[in-house]
């Protein structure tokens, strides 16, 4: 039964603590779209996704009235492009047609100009890789992904050689915003097929026709609520944090069930992710100088971190049996203005976001480097951070931005909920000759489970 002081605990939670609901994001399958003729392909495209979320914005708001929660984007993920263009010699076509029909309904983002490569790339795979610089820096709403390593598979390096050369080229394509394309590209390990989040959100092959999903956010919250236990052992704060996931996923099953009913559309999951802005009070990286460090990035960081996210996966689960997509913590750069602050002060550096990402949600998300980056230096630290999805068994990911013309120091601006970066260093010596290899790094001994 519902009591009243959690009503009052929740409403507080959206008035004062920066609660919202980040995405409701509509899966949609193209399978019935595929065809072997590139126009009647892109017409089938749009069509199935004007058809299908016509209604997906204007249900969201209409929650977000009744409800008084914030809905911050709506959103649409959709089977991986280049398993539906084998037939076809150009993928631009259905770039440009996912950029049409989202804007056609509405939606902030598409995602979904995507390819599954970790054992192997298609001749329909490389293409789409071949042509995501062309395809973000002449849309609008695309988003792209590549999921190139995996657990059972090992790491694609063919395809690691190749990403790295089609963000440097991305980069150089949006130079006038920063390189602003490459925050629309993520490069996955393990990647989930039920991510609600962008960039990196498709709908899986194994996922049905179509689903709504609900991605939850409120690191603000769960700063306030550690708040009140400060100088309390951890045990304390791994309660604590975990009641107030369980609060903060309950809302975010709330929303995602009445947005299936009113769609008419089966209901995917809740991802629970601390998902931060760079707004104040909205940082997961205060969340663990709250914790008791001077400065995120120092000496017990990655610690910290681990407490966070897996305090918060184990509340989520109690609240919801729909709990899926990433569900953690997240620690982009830009988007979070306590990690900006730790990155511009010095306190937190690459080779740290690296080993924070081996506890985190995804990974090295939304890192801007210096310009002249060469591309076997972006390719190799794709690499790293594979590995260490792979070996670990989790889902890590890259966002990664050679700014032009700038240097460690700068800062590139973005705007909105993508915010400000400072340009961080990377390593000076060179892993071009690594990266020339090409090939397969074979997966690890544990893989073999059967």
């Amino acid at each position: 039964m519902i009591q009243s002081d959690q009503i009052l605990q929740t409403l507080h939670m959206i008035d004062e603590e920066k609660l919202d609901v980040r995405t409701i994001t509509m899966g949609i399958s193209l399978f019935n779209c595929v065809c072997d003729d590139s126009r009647r392909l892109a017409a089938r495209v749009y069509s199935r996704i004007v058809r299908q979320a016509e209604n997906l914005v204007k249900v969201g708001e209409e929650i977000e009235r009744e409800f008084g929660v914030l809905i911050v984007n709506k959103r649409i993920a959709v089977t991986p492009v280049s398993l539906i263009t084998g037939a076809i010699n150009d993928p631009l076509v259905i770039a440009r047609a996912l950029d049409r029909a989202a804007h056609e309904t509405g939606v902030d983002f598409i995602g979904g100009y995507s390819a599954l490569v970790q054992k192997g790339m298609t001749e329909a795979d490389r293409r789409l890789i071949l042509s995501i610089p062309q395809a973000l820096s002449e849309t609008d709403l695309l988003c792209s992904s590549v999921n190139l390593a995996s657990t059972r598979s090992g790491i694609d390096m063919d395809a690691v050689r190749l990403c790295g050369e089609s963000i440097k080229t991305l980069a150089e394509r949006t130079k006038a915003k920063d390189g602003l394309g490459c925050a629309k590209l993520v490069i996955f390990a393990n990647a989930v097929e039920d991510n609600p989040f962008m960039a990196g959100a498709f709908h899986g092959p194994g996922e049905g026709d179509c689903s709504v999903s609900v991605g939850v956010s409120g690191p603000g919250v769960v700063k306030r609520a550690l708040e009140a236990v400060k100088g309390e052992s951890f045990d304390v704060v791994a309660e604590t944090i975990k009641k107030t996931a369980f609060r903060i996923t309950r809302v975010g099953q709330l929303v995602a069930m009445e947005a299936s009913r009113r769609l008419n559309v089966p209901f995917g999951i809740v991802d629970l992710s601390l998902a931060p802005t760079p707004a104040v009070g909205d940082s997961v990286a205060h969340i663990l100088e709250e914790m008791g460090l001077e400065k995120c990035g120092t000496h017990g960081s990655t610690a910290a971190l681990a407490l966070l996210n897996d305090a918060v996966k184990k509340g989520g689960v109690m609240a919801s049996s729909h709990v899926g997509g990433l569900s953690g913590a997240f620690i982009p750069l830009s988007e979070d203005i306590g990690m900006i602050e730790a990155a511009a002060c010095g306190a937190l550096t690459l080779d740290k976001l690296e080993a924070m990402t081996c506890v985190c949600s995804v990974g090295l998300d939304m890192i801007a480097v210096p310009g002249d980056t060469s591309a076997s230096t972006i390719s190799a630290i794709i690499a790293d951070e594979a590995a260490i999805g792979v070996v670990n068994n989790k889902t890590t990911a890259v966002r990664i931005i050679p700014a032009p013309e700038k240097k460690v120091g700068d800062f590139v601006e973005f705007g909105g909920l993508l915010g400000r970066a400072p340009v961080i260093p990377v390593h000076p010596f060179s892993s071009e000759v690594f990266i020339a290899r090409g090939g397969h790094i074979p997966a690890p001994l544990h893989s073999l489970r059967n």
